[in-house]
């Protein structure tokens, strides 16, 4: 799993007036798409935090979405990842770090990579995290094509039993260069299934290679796909000419 510069906005606002309980959160986003109330894992995420350490100040959360909602780009994991860091900070909890991942991991499998927001392994259910010493910055061009994909439907779907292995057998060699390399390197399992209902997926898997990515792959459960490029200029040229063609693009690095 690795982070990218592709982000949502969040902001946590506190009040000390004392109302009822059931008044003191308030979770708003300026996307339509993104629920509310409970539906939404930032909302969860502080109610959680909220409830375990008695808190009863009247907080408001807003979120400014960047990320597209439903592309398979864990906006709602790192939303809720940062709420709780945020909240941590916002009263002075002192969160161990111990404790802000249990919290995040009661959440969602995805919630506690977000924490650290780290090139890491992941294994179990993608919550039993083991950090990169190293990875390269790498420079991917993410194509959204303009629809959400349910991760309940992709899963509901797909013929097989376990995400991860039990041990680790593989060595992550990354070379651009080679990009037979690089395509054994890029697999997902729910890519077939989403790309079967929906073909758009599969068009914009082929454009990014088309325009000159290393390679290219649907990025979690969908419904964005990424191309990964061997320099900034060739990404930002694939960009360009991606988005002369109306298709939501972003251009974006890897973090470490």
């Amino acid at each position: 799993m690795i982070p990218v510069d592709l982000y949502d906005e969040i902001q946590i606002n506190r009040s000390k007036s004392k109302r009822a309980a059931v008044e003191n959160l308030k979770v708003t986003c300026n996307h339509p798409l993104v629920p509310s109330g409970a539906g939404n894992l930032a909302y969860q995420a502080a109610s959680l935090l909220l409830a375990r350490k008695g808190i009863l100040d009247p907080v408001h959360i807003h979120i400014r979405k960047r990320i597209p909602v439903g592309g398979g780009l864990g906006g709602g994991s790192s939303d809720a990842a940062a709420v709780l860091k945020g909240l941590d900070r916002l009263f002075r909890l002192g969160l161990k770090r111990r404790e802000i991942l249990s919290l995040a991991a009661s959440l969602g499998a995805d919630v506690p990579f977000f924490i650290d927001a780290r090139p890491a392994r992941a294994r179990g259910i993608g919550e039993l995290l083991r950090p990169l010493p190293f990875f390269p910055r790498l420079w991917m061009v993410i194509l959204y094509p303009g629809f959400p994909l349910s991760t309940r439907w992709v899963y509901r779907h797909s013929h097989f039993t376990k995400l991860t292995k039990d041990i680790e057998n593989t060595s992550i060699n990354l070379s651009l260069r080679d990009s037979e390399r690089l395509e054994r390197l890029l697999v997902n399992d729910l890519e077939k299934v989403a790309m079967r209902r929906y073909p758009r997926i599969a068009f914009l898997k082929q454009r990014l290679i088309q325009e000159g990515a290393a390679g290219a792959l649907m990025s979690g459960s969908g419904s964005s796909v990424f191309g990964v490029f061997s320099s900034r200029r060739l990404a930002r040229e694939a960009f360009q000419s991606l988005r002369k063609e109306g298709v939501e693009a972003y251009l974006v690095r890897s973090l470490s």
